[in-house]
């Protein structure tokens, strides 16, 4: 049982260290939003956000919400200015054209083919 806590354990630091080497490296960069993680199932979560919001009560938002545990590592991810952000394409400029439509994959028109 020890063997395998040690080895999680040391799994976890070489994960955490390694995240914290490429968060460093991309803050260097300025690629802030490289290592944020966002679906359309996650941007939805804060599409009744009380827009425009600072980073502070974006977070408040998806802690009262229940947002998923990635919305709110995502929002800890941004800069901790005061600087209001005036939507979701702020933190994710590709949203618009992913609740479009025609972007997703419709099963039921492929089925007519056959």
């Amino acid at each position: 049982m020890k063997k395998i806590y040690n080895k999680i354990k040391t799994n976890t630091i070489m994960t955490f260290c390694k995240k914290q080497i490429l968060k460093k490296v991309f803050k260097n960069l300025n690629f802030e939003s490289i290592y944020m993680f966002w679906t359309p199932e996650l941007a939805q979560t804060l599409e009744d956000a009380p827009w425009p919001a600072t980073k502070e009560e974006l977070l408040d938002f998806a802690n009262r919400s229940g947002c998923p545990m990635q919305v709110l590592e995502n929002l800890m991810e941004l800069d901790d200015s005061e600087e209001l952000i005036d939507s979701i394409e702020d933190l994710w400029p590709e949203y618009e054209d992913v609740i479009n439509e025609e972007y997703f994959y419709n099963d039921d028109e492929e089925e007519q083919y056959f």
